[in-house]
């Protein structure tokens, strides 16, 4: 399941070169947003010139086709170092200390592994397709960007899985429960208190807000 999970920092090497990476990866997870509100736009339009004009969109779907690799793959190393694809957490949840990080270094470096294979294939497609002149059905759309799109955000994503297999190591070496720059699973119990302190923040928000509108009605009077 997609756990919740804390990321920590401090003034090391690997902290400060978190930090920054994290940068590049929450504006390629930006651009990932921006491409999902255009595409609301787009289809918005559609539709109404579709219903008010019989006017659709010339390539509607060529454009919504090409444009899914973008806000699919961009946001998958911003994911990735904030613990959000999908795990199973049931027997690593039990595991601490240097057993753990072991655990979880031999999984980054399996998917590590996986995802250079993937840059590989992935990027042998973009050429071919880039090389060949490959475009959609209906508009000609060049289909090479959105294909391009899938070896680049794999390549920083496997830049995130280096950086946590130095986390990693760094635990095992070190020992201890809180490494930096790695995802940390958060227990039921934190889990509840966080909730709690987000109710509680709510309604004291709203209790103050109340008492706001009263006194500014009172005085009105």
């Amino acid at each position: 399941m997609a756990g919740s999970f804390t990321v920590l920092e401090d003034d090391t090497v690997l902290s400060r070169i978190d930090r920054i990476f994290h940068k590049l990866e929450s504006w390629l997870t930006l651009m990932g947003g921006i491409v999902i509100f255009l595409l609301v736009f787009l289809a918005t339009a559609n539709v109404l010139g579709r219903w008010l004009f019989s006017l659709p969109i010339s390539g509607y779907i060529d454009w919504v086709e090409q444009s899914m690799a973008f806000f699919a793959f961009l946001g998958i190393a911003f994911t990735q170092r904030e613990g959000g694809h999908i795990r199973m957490d049931m027997l690593v949840s039990h595991i601490h200390g240097r057993s753990l990080w072991v655990t979880e270094l031999i999984s980054s470096v399996l998917m590590l592994l996986v995802t250079l294979v993937l840059i590989y294939g992935s990027y042998l497609h973009f050429l071919r397709a880039f090389q060949i002149g490959d475009s959609s059905l209906d508009i000609n759309l060049p289909t090479w960007p959105a294909k391009l799109v899938v070896p680049v955000a794999l390549s920083v994503l496997a830049l995130r899985l280096l950086l946590q297999i130095w986390g990693y190591l760094r635990a095992i070496k070190q020992g201890g429960d809180q490494p930096v720059a790695v995802p940390l699973i958060e227990d039921a119990a934190t889990l509840a208190e966080k909730e709690a302190a987000s109710l509680l923040g709510d309604e004291l928000n709203q209790d103050e807000k109340n008492n706001a509108d009263r006194n500014m009605d009172d005085s009105q009077k």
